[in-house]
């Protein structure tokens, strides 16, 4: 009995009515099918063809996780998967999908292949962000994606010290910065202007956001570079924000430790992949 969890937002009406099917599918295909408990109050219907549980507790009881929505459920999703290394599978019912390649109208076709394992693993690097405060160090956040440092509601630039390994770099007058894994370049470093990464690599993409001084590019440095980002003293309403989810106000003098993460994301590839036909079809490449 394969067992596999279930993730999408609680209460869209496009993935209940998907899961409705889904679910008593899977079961006919030995499946055992976990399902968290604020999505599972939608499905009477089926409440008979799976198991209801903390959505915080899935990784503890599957060894497959579906993430049913748009890249932002599967960044969610592979910050509960990461720690035990369980592989996500991700249905795009969002917009551009760049995570969650798979869409709707594939469903049955791709989850058969994936159900009997007829499908590789792919592996992609994770950031640990570390607020570090009067010499004191947060708890590690984890992100798949991009860590942002930025201004709030004022537009306002800001001074942000950057040294890479203890090698300073430069102090950047900015918006903000954009620290970006491979995954995550497609996401908010493309709309700043910063290049687009091959999924698979191993390097950390800093891009500027508006930066005041024009000859200040994105960076790619190894993944195993060490990044502090110093905010300087006269910077207020200043905010570290991770994969976009989760926000941290930070203060001056606070210094953000960005190095990757011990954890992998593992995504289910269910088919032979060309990612320069994704670009051409995601990002409309070649088209008038």
């Amino acid at each position: 009995m394969k067992k596999i969890g279930i993730i999408t937002r609680p209460g869209k009406g496009e993935a209940l009515d998907i899961l409705k099917e889904l679910i008593p599918w899977l079961n006919g295909h030995d499946c055992e099918v976990y399902v968290g408990r604020g999505t599972a109050t939608h499905l009477d219907s089926v409440k008979a063809h799976f198991v209801e549980c903390l959505r915080e507790e899935m990784p503890r009881f599957v060894g497959l996780i579906i993430a049913l929505g748009g890249d932002g459920t599967m960044l969610a999703a592979s910050r509960l998967a990461a720690e035990r290394g369980i592989p996500l599978f991700g249905i795009n019912l969002g917009g551009l999908g760049f995570i969650t390649e798979v869409s709707k109208t594939e469903i049955y076709e791709v989850i058969e292949k994936v159900v009997s394992w007829e499908c590789d693993i792919e592996e992609r690097i994770m950031l640990d962000a570390t607020v570090i405060r009067a010499g004191q160090k947060a708890p590690a956040f984890t992100v798949l994606n991009d860590i942002v440092v930025h201004n709030g509601a004022l537009a306002r630039i800001f001074d942000i010290e950057v040294s890479i390994d203890t090698r300073y770099v430069t102090t950047y007058k900015a918006d903000g910065l954009i620290f970006a894994t491979p995954t995550g370049s497609t996401a908010y470093n493309l709309s700043a202007g910063g290049p687009i990464l091959y999924p698979t690599m191993h390097s950390i993409v800093i891009t500027p956001i508006c930066s005041h001084t024009l000859t200040n590019r994105p960076i790619v440095v190894p993944d195993d570079a060490v990044i502090e980002a110093a905010v300087k003293a006269g910077s207020e309403d200043i905010y570290l924000t991770l994969d976009g989810q989760k926000g941290f106000p930070l203060e001056e003098n606070d210094v953000i430790e960005i190095r990757r993460s011990a954890y992998k994301t593992s995504l289910v590839i269910p088919y032979e992949r060309d990612y320069f036909q994704i670009l051409r079809e995601k990002l409309k490449w070649g088209q008038r």
